[in-house]
């Protein structure tokens, strides 16, 4: 079981903890993820590393309550224990100096985009950020992309912080002012979708992760098939990162939509 040491909201919905995974901390490399229950009888949740400490033997994980398994996790205090937490799983990120990359967020998948942000920095990239949200108090870790990037750009749908437009403008602003070498873009599956057919407008490698659509986490049950270039691909031990010009994001939405009224129904009851 792992400890948590620290607990903080960085919107009303999004918990930020720090977790006791020393094993963990010291083999994590960014693009790792992880998968927890909360209790016996939890359901397996998936959650990509969003920064390490393997001094103090600690792991970051940013959690969204949207659905009842995030919920109890949300609810979790500092001292708490996760019952189970097994990684790093997945494949890593690709790093090296590709010249100038945007990487687009949306939502809590700022989250995993920061340590992919902070590893293309230390690799001698510049590295522009842009962040989206509906509104200024879901913008998440600003402070911190800031600090390791060399621009930060904010979209909100409503004007509330920044720009007022979607991600999608954010990122074509960058475009149409200077030579972009590579896209990173992580987020609901819908913002993925139409940053990548930007970006295939303008001939810029994209990478996008999927870690949205995992479960199990080991390739066996089968969830989290996608279909990359033609070609049946698993999220869990594939990826979590393809080519976002190569994902059949339409398949993916469906697959995504599939037992949504299942989740609705099990939310709304009580426990």
């Amino acid at each position: 079981m792992n400890k948590i040491l620290k607990k903080e909201f960085l919107s009303p919905r999004v918990v930020r903890f720090e977790v006791e995974a020393p094993r963990i901390a010291r083999s994590r490399k960014a693009g790792h993820f992880v998968i927890l229950r909360v209790g016996e009888k939890g359901e397996r949740i998936p959650l990509t590393i969003a920064g390490a400490d393997p001094e103090a033997g600690t792991i970051t994980l940013v959690v969204q309550n949207v659905g009842r398994s995030s919920k109890k996790l949300c609810e979790l205090s500092e001292g708490d224990y996760i019952q189970d937490l097994v990684g790093p799983l997945g494949q890593a990120t690709h790093i090296e100096k590709f010249g100038t990359v945007v990487c687009a967020g949306g939502g809590v998948g700022v989250a995993p985009l920061f340590p992919i942000v902070q590893a293309m920095h230390e690799a001698g990239n510049r590295v522009i950020v842009v962040l989206a949200a509906r509104y200024k108090e879901l913008i998440i870790m600003e402070e911190l992309m800031r600090r390791h990037s060399d621009e930060v750009i904010i979209m909100t749908d409503d004007g509330s912080y920044g720009q007022k437009g979607l991600v999608t403008e954010g990122v074509e602003q960058v475009i149409l002012r200077e030579k972009v070498d590579l896209c990173v873009t992580i987020g609901p599956a819908i913002m993925m979708k139409f940053v990548s057919l930007l970006t295939k407008k303008y001939n810029v490698p994209t990478m996008a992760s999927l870690n949205t659509i995992m479960v199990d986490g080991t390739g066996m049950c089968g969830a989290c098939r996608v279909t990359v270039g033609g070609k049946t691909r698993f999220v869990c031990v594939d990826g979590p990162e393809f080519d976002a010009h190569q994902v059949d994001f339409d398949e993916m939405l469906l697959r995504q939509g599939a037992y949504r009224e299942y989740e609705q129904e099990l939310n709304s009851r009580e426990d």
